[in-house]
């Protein structure tokens, strides 16, 4: 179904029912690539959160979090123009220098621990994770590195707003490197060579298809093993330098990636391995250097998403600043604008939901008595976090800006202590405290591995949530949205997780057959849907889709466990709340890397495979909104 623009009516088009009129007259923030519910959400927070650091910035005596206080002084920092415009390349040049010193691959191999502690970009990168098998259990994940845009099929040869934006980046690079004091024939030539390096990767690096088979990143490698696959590069050290410490084993997150390494990572690529770890450490950092390299690198930003103009200083510095002291805001947003009162009003909610997917668990259909006991389990152990943690991590408390150093010092400063505590989290137990989400963010979350659901305070209001709503418009909007994240527990990636997030298969082989089947269905019903010029690939959304229609599914159970249950509102509600518009540029990023299905399909198709939708607005064969009985997919 392509999305026209024009409303219509309920059996033709619901979104365009629903949203139609908001589609034609809505703008899209000049600093924005999208407008929407959740983007509507997300601006008033902003406004509300900038006002509140802007108020502290010139008085910070009232605040008495430390931690909350280190923010406000980035905030600072960042939005002080003079401070940014210090002589600090001196402090950009001397790291790239450290690049530019090394001699030899040999040389990047004895220097390729204290390169990637000091957040270094480099061909291999590291990080510590719970044990997917295991997850009481902290392990080494290696991963490859990533392209100069967002997915490889920008690379291929038909993509001309791939070959535009890889253009773009070529000649921001360039003038990142002149304006560091590089001649124009150097500049040109160290792109050159980053490029050749860059090209290399496109065949090697997974595809945004492959990345969404979360699983797929689990290839434990035993240690020899590992240190095996480079033939120039001592990986062995490398991770015990990293970590102090010898593992048995290695996840390797991209196999491809490592059966390749000697021919990315060799004498004859070196200095287009120098030259690109040069592009990719400027490109990285340049926003933190000072408003003129903030200004260059925004063209590629522009670029890439479609906005008119990058956001204000003062803007930018907020958003730096809430981003690295995301929980910190996130703890102050939700206590102030949420309270403990609706912590607990939407806690119950989400049991309700819990108790409603029982139900429906019990009741269903194609699965067997041994799968339905053990996702029943699965179901009641999973973790609530609602609105925002208790306590802020500890790592915050390690997060010290200092407001007579420049902002990039700063930024490198800060990078290294989170780097360096990431490693540390090697020699403990995994923390399934840790929050996903901050409570400031309009989003929620499921994570197989802790089997725990997140529901940030922001999005605990309109349109999906709030008190001024009839019961079926909140089931519509935040009941359909909590059902949904349960779901992930039971979509494609989620069903080969346990009860306590450790990666093994519960389901019997028929049961698990039969599973895959309607997986491939809903695979099938979004494939190649017309949308933004582009189509939609059903593989790469299906385990969201998956999400969806179960979340709808419980959704409007709920909903009809309720004596004012109205249909009608249930599904208004369900696509007011994904009403979207954005740049062409921005709608091309998503149908190529996003696991969600374009927000108007998710209103609509969603919709149609929900039975009470037909009857709610009576629409019969030959309505634009018709779906035959039979392609309607009911997987939970």
């Amino acid at each position: 179904m392509a999305l026209d623009t024009k409303p219509t009516d309920y059996k033709d088009n619901l979104y365009l029912a629903v949203n139609g009129k908001w589609q034609e007259k809505a703008e899209i923030p000049a600093d924005k690539s999208s407008a929407g519910a959740s983007v509507d959400l997300e601006l008033e927070i902003e406004k509300n959160l900038m006002q509140e650091f802007h108020d502290f910035a010139k008085d910070d005596s009232s605040i008495n979090d430390s931690e909350l206080l280190q923010a406000i002084k980035l905030y600072r920092v960042a939005n002080n123009e003079e401070t940014s415009q210090m002589v600090q390349n001196n402090s950009i040049l001397k790291d790239i220098d450290r690049i530019k010193a090394l001699s030899s691959v040999n040389d990047l191999s004895k220097n390729f621990a204290s390169l990637s502690k000091d957040n270094f970009i480099l061909p291999l990168e590291m990080f510590v994770e719970a044990d997917m098998k295991n997850t009481a259990k902290n392990v080494v994940f290696v991963n490859g590195a990533d392209l100069f845009l967002p997915d490889k099929s920008y690379y291929d040869e038909d993509n001309e707003f791939g070959h535009k934006l890889l253009a773009k980046y070529v000649d921001v690079a360039t003038k990142l490197l002149e304006k560091l004091g590089y001649s124009d024939a150097d500049a040109k030539d160290t792109v050159k060579k980053a490029s050749a390096f860059d090209n290399l990767l496109v065949p090697v690096v997974k595809t945004a298809e492959e990345w969404a088979e979360y699983t797929e990143i689990y290839n434990p490698y035993e240690f020899n093993d590992f240190g095996a696959k480079s033939d120039t590069l001592d990986l062995k050290t490398w991770v015990t330098d990293e970590i102090k410490a010898t593992p048995e084993k290695v996840i390797v997150v991209q196999p491809r990636y490592m059966d390749n390494l000697n021919k990315l990572v060799n004498d004859d690529n070196f200095e287009n391995i120098k030259a690109w770890m040069i592009v990719r450490y400027l490109m990285d950092n340049a926003e933190f250097v000072s408003e003129d390299f903030r200004q260059i690198y925004g063209e590629f930003k522009l670029a890439r998403s479609g906005a008119k103009e990058l956001p204000t200083r003062t803007k930018y510095a907020y958003h730096l600043a809430e981003r690295t002291f995301s929980e910190v805001v996130g703890v102050y947003y939700g206590k102030k604008y949420f309270g403990e009162k609706a912590k607990a009003d939407v806690r119950e909610m989400i049991k309700k939901m819990i108790n409603i997917y029982e139900q429906r668990i019990n009741d269903n259909d194609w699965l067997g008595e041994d799968t339905k006991k053990k996702a029943i389990v699965k179901l009641e152990k999973i973790v609530l976090k609602v609105g925002y943690p208790d306590k802020v991590e500890a790592i915050y408390k390690k997060l010290k800006v200092d407001e007579n150093a420049t902002l990039y010092d700063n930024m490198v400063q800060l990078n290294k202590v989170l780097v360096q505590d990431n490693l540390d989290d090697y020699h403990k137990p995994v923390d399934r405290t840790k929050w996903a989400m901050p409570g400031h963010m309009v989003n929620a979350c499921y994570d197989p591995t802790r089997n725990d659901i997140t529901f940030p305070a922001a999005i605990l209001q309109a349109p999906f949530y709030s008190l001024k709503q009839t019961s079926s418009e909140n089931y519509g909007g935040i009941g359909a949205t909590i059902a949904h994240e349960i779901s992930h527990a039971f979509d494609n990636n989620g069903a080969q997780f346990d009860e306590y997030g450790n990666m093994h298969n519960w389901w019997t082989k028929e049961d698990y057959a039969h599973f895959k089947g309607l997986t491939q269905e809903m695979i099938d019903q979004f494939q190649g849907i017309v949308y933004a010029g582009g189509k939609v690939n059903g593989k790469l959304v299906v385990s969201e889709n998956i999400a969806d229609v179960g979340g709808m599914r419980c959704g409007i159970e709920a909903a009809k466990s309720e004596p004012d249950y109205d249909p009608k509102q249930f599904f208004i509600q369900w696509a007011k709340s994904w009403r979207f518009k954005a740049t062409q540029e921005y709608n091309e990023d998503l149908l190529a890397t996003d696991v969600h299905a374009p927000q108007p399909m998710r209103a609509n198709v969603m919709s149609q495979d929900l039975d009470e939708f037909f009857e709610a607005f009576d629409v019969k064969e030959g309505d634009g909104m018709w779906l035959a009985t039979d392609k309607r997919i009911n997987i939970w």
